[in-house]
């Protein structure tokens, strides 16, 4: 395990999940992009929506957290899930669900130019996804 990734503390539950949609998107941004990476920073403005970078493009350091390798069907490498320690320290508790919403995000993610952006949606470490949910 790398030094910077955390353990879900809620047994073989994931700690960071795709939606199906959320998963459609990455691998069509793979397609373009190459290999990709999450970053969710904590920011005043986008603190709620991770972003999206070819991976290696946005520099991870001391500051940050893997919070997770992302398996994603078709996509032939895991995508790392990064996160700021002050944001983890906040949000140690979730679990994170990467959705994907109409609209558009910050000019600095790669899927900003689709009109639509990615969302983060959380729920409390060991409660059950709700059962409307298209969890992947």
């Amino acid at each position: 395990m790398d030094r910077h990734e955390t353990k879900d503390t809620a047994g073989d539950a994931p700690r960071v999940e795709l939606t199906s949609a959320a998963a459609r998107l990455v691998r069509r941004l793979r397609e373009v992009h190459g290999p990709l990476m999450f970053h969710q920073s904590g920011g005043c403005c986008d603190g709620s929506a991770p972003m999206c970078y070819p991976d290696g493009e946005f520099r991870t350091g001391d500051s940050d957290v893997r919070l997770a390798s992302l398996t994603v069907e078709g996509v032939a490498e895991p995508v790392a899930f990064w996160m700021s320690k002050s944001q983890f320290a906040v949000w140690s508790h979730t679990r994170l669900i990467v959705d994907v919403v109409p609209g558009r995000g910050s000019g600095f993610s790669l899927e900003a130019p689709e009109g639509v952006r990615f969302l983060i949606r959380s729920r409390l470490v060991g409660t059950e996804p709700p059962r409307s949910g298209e969890l992947r």
